[in-house]
Formats: C-alpha cells, sequence, structure tokens
C-alpha cells in the first residue's frame, strides 16, 4: 500500500496521502490520552462508543466501538445497543474555539467546564454540542444524572440531522429511559439513522426486525440491515450476517458464507463470532471439520471471557479432541463458564467432582453445582439434583425434593427427547413409590410453584 501511494504524484493524491497521515497521529494521541472505553452497565455486556471527527473539510470520522452482542438470534429476546459517550474534536467555523475548549476539558476529566462550553453553544443551536450535552446528563457527568434532560438534547440535535442523537433516541425510547417506552418509537429513531449509514443504527434495527420488536418480525429485513452495516466493516453485523446465513434465516442457508463472514467478525476479534467459527470447525460445516482449528478458535473466544467458549473447550479438552485429554484443563474451563452463570458447564462441573475427574471426588460440591444449573431450568440438573436426593448422596435423603426435582427434568424435556423423557418419567414412578401420599402431594406443590432464577 505505502509503495503504490508513493508513485501517485497528483496534488490530490498527495493531500489524500497527508490527510491519512494526520488521522493517524490523530489516532494515537488519542491513544496517548487514554480517551475511550469507559464501561456503561447494560443488560449482559457493556458497551460505549465514542466518536471523533475531524475537520468537516476532511468528511473523515473515527469510531470506536464496543456494542452489545448477541450470538444466539432470537433465544434472549431483544438486544438493543446503547451509545453513550462522545467527545468531538474539531468543530465549524461558529464557536469553534469554545468547542475545542469544552473537548478538550471533557477529555481531561474537567466535566463541569465541559458542560458549561457545550451548554453555551447547543443553546445557539449547535447540534454536535447539543449532543454532548445529551451524553453528559445521560452518564451524569458535570451535571446530574437526568434521562428527561438527555432526550430532550438528543432531541433538539436529532432533529437537525444528527445521526448519534438520532441512535440515541432510539435507545432511550427503546429501554423507556426519559421517555415512555416504546419500541415502535426506537424504530423510527434508528431507521433515521441508519439511513444515514450510521452503522450501529442498521446493526440494531436489524435486531429489531429478527425479534420483532416495533416492527414485524422479517427475517429479509434483518438480513438487509446487517449487510449494510457488516459491509461498513462491523463486526457484530457480521457475526448476525453469518448466524442468519448459518440458520437460513431470511437467506437460503449457506454455510460456506456464514463462515466468510463469521470469519470477518473473529478477525476483528468478536468473541461470539469466534466461538461461532469454532463450532463450525468442530461440526465441518462449511469448512473441512477439524477439531484442532476448532479448539484454537475456542480458545480465542474463551480466553475473553465468553462463558460458551470456555465450556466447549472444556468438552474438548475432557474428551480429548483437538488437544491431549487433560480433566484438569477441563476442570480449569468448565469452572470459567460456571461462575459465569453458564448452566451446562456447571453440569459438567459437577459430574467431574461426582467421578473425581480432575478434582478430588466430592458429592457435596457436585450437588452444590447441579442445583446452580437445576435452579435455572437446565433439565439435565434437575435429574441429576433429584438422583443425588434419592440416593441421599452429597445431601440428606429427601423423597420429597427428589421427586419435585424429577417431576421439573421430566416437564421440561422437549418432544425430541421423548426415550429420556420416558425414562425420567420411570425414575419419577420409583421415588414416588417410596412416598406417602402427603410427600408426593407436598412434590407436586412445590413443582408448581417453582421458578427459575432469572
Amino acid at each position: 500500500m505505502s509503495q503504490e501511494l508513493a508513485k501517485r504524484d497528483t496534488p490530490e493524491e498527495r493531500e489524500f496521502s497527508q490527510k491519512q497521515e494526520e488521522l493517524s497521529n490523530l489516532e494515537m494521541l488519542l491513544a496517548q490520552r487514554g480517551v475511550g472505553f469507559d464501561t456503561v452497565e447494560n443488560d449482559r455486556i457493556a458497551k460505549q462508543a465514542f466518536f471523533y471527527s475531524m475537520e468537516e473539510s476532511m468528511g473523515m470520522l473515527l469510531s470506536f466501538l464496543r456494542v452489545l452482542r448477541i450470538h444466539r438470534i432470537g433465544s434472549q429476546g431483544i438486544v438493543i445497543s446503547v451509545l453513550l459517550a462522545l467527545v468531538l474534536l474539531g468543530a465549524s467555523a461558529t464557536g469553534a474555539e469554545t468547542f475545542d475548549e469544552a473537548s478538550a476539558a471533557y477529555m481531561r476529566g474537567d466535566y463541569a467546564v465541559a458542560f458549561e462550553s457545550f451548554r453555551t453553544i447547543a443553546e445557539q443551536g449547535h447540534a454536535r454540542a447539543q449532543y454532548n450535552l445529551g451524553v453528559m446528563y445521560g452518564e451524569g457527568k458535570g451535571v446530574p444524572q437526568d434521562d428527561v434532560e438527555a432526550v430532550r438534547w438528543y432531541q433538539q440535535a436529532a432533529e437537525q440531522g444528527h445521526a448519534d442523537a438520532q441512535f440515541n433516541l432510539g435507545w432511550m425510547s427503546a429501554k423507556g429511559r426519559g421517555v415512555p417506552q416504546d419500541d415502535a418509537e426506537a424504530v423510527r429513531w434508528y431507521r433515521r439513522a441508519a439511513e444515514q449509514d450510521n452503522a450501529i443504527a442498521q446493526y440494531t434495527l436489524g435486531v429489531m426486525y429478527a425479534e420483532g420488536r416495533g416492527v414485524p418480525q422479517d427475517d429479509a429485513e434483518a438480513v438487509r440491515w446487517y449487510r449494510w452495516a457488516a459491509e461498513q466493516g462491523f463486526a457484530d453485523a457480521q457475526s448476525n450476517l453469518g448466524a442468519m446465513y448459518g440458520e437460513g434465516r431470511g437467506v437460503p442457508q449457506d454455510y460456506v458464507e456464514a463462515m466468510r463472514w463469521y470469519r470477518w467478525a473473529a478477525g476483528q476479534g468478536l468473541a461470539e463470532a469466534q466461538f461461532n467459527l469454532g463450532a463450525m470447525y468442530a461440526k465441518g460445516e462449511g469448512v473441512s471439520q477439524d477439531d484442532a482449528e476448532a479448539v484454537r478458535w475456542y480458545r480465542r473466544a474463551a480466553e475473553q471471557g465468553l462463558a460458551e467458549a470456555q465450556h466447549n473447550l472444556g468438552v474438548m479438552y475432557s474428551e480429548g479432541k483437538g488437544v491431549s485429554q487433560d480433566d484438569v484443563e477441563a476442570v480449569i474451563w468448565y469452572l470459567r463458564a460456571a461462575e459465569q452463570g453458564f448452566a451446562e458447564a456447571q453440569v459438567n462441573l459437577g459430574v467431574m467432582y461426582a467421578k473425581g475427574e480432575g478434582v478430588s471426588q466430592d458429592d457435596a460440591k457436585a450437588v452444590r453445582w447441579y442445583r446452580r444449573a437445576a435452579e435455572q431450568g437446565f433439565p439435565d440438573a434437575q435429574l441429576k439434583l433429584g438422583a443425588m436426593y434419592y440416593l441421599g448422596t452429597g445431601v440428606s435423603k429427601d423423597y420429597v425434593q427428589a421427586q419435585k426435582w424429577v417431576t421439573l427434568a421430566a416437564s421440561r424435556f422437549s418432544s425430541s427427547e421423548r426415550q429420556l423423557r420416558d425414562n425420567v418419567v420411570q425414575f419419577r414412578a420409583e421415588v414416588a413409590s417410596k412416598m406417602t401420599p402427603e410427600q408426593i402431594a407436598e412434590a407436586q406443590r412445590l413443582a408448581r410453584e417453582w421458578r427459575p432464577e432469572q
């Protein structure tokens, strides 16, 4: 690339090269100042985005985006991203000095000064300052936190066409912060931002269509918006587009195309895409089956803390697939996933304690891990916990508790698991044969009143 640029000798090419260098220098400056990536709690994963614009004559935007990610479309309800921080460098000619001073104050953490400066400009109709005021009210930086005021300033900027303000208004409507919760209103603002090529809005609009929130559910429309964001390099959209191809939702099923989009996202470090790549290699979908390659991608995602990847990596060590069989290593990865609440890992960790594989045999710890998964509604854990109560292993023998958990397990196995369910029903009858009618009634009551932990 550098050699190709060096051969160009027009004034336009030299100017473009100079602007690229200026952009690179700005990135370095921002990194040295430690700008970016405060965490903001939002559902399962924190997400923050910072946009820094160069002079308007450059027409260039540096976007640092960390996005709430989904890797099982449709399994967790709508996933809505939140954009809650912004510092803009540079301004239009009007009020440029005050804007620069406000930006500098924000960057050094002098939020009270930044707030007053941004407000002065915002009251003159400056859209980016209005947006920044919304951010500061939303975060409570330099001013008491106030969602209503945040919405008011976002609204003013959004009506002037500020895409990030439009996106944030959509998020506020989706979450019911500062305004009544309204998915249709959220979609309206997401769409306005998306039509300006705002990648995070395009991605989120795709999610809304995939989940049928604020719009009729439409996989084809979800694919369309994911694709637009994905083609801008937005990793989460690339991953979701891969999932749509993998599941044949909105497009014909195509594992090769799914692999292509997963690979793009995985190359940007997106853990969910790395996990999905590992799964594709493990199953041989869209690529030759390769356990070692599956392990490699699972590991990259697991080391970022993705519980599903940690669990699968544990399975690979337990079964000796793609790596040397190693129960101790399996336990290490199961434990990491289990501590995040991943039910399958909790069950497998319980099994390791029950058998004494990779750890000292300990029935009480097996019960503890089975219980944590059972309380989430995982049927295999409920069955195992019921068996422990029935046998009095790791816990005092208790037929009522045994019947309760086995009853719950029987009710949660799917129709495709008919043989397993039939076996559970037989076990339940065996437990009931040792109980009085009063005990059976109590167990049934406990099962009816049980609710999974959230």
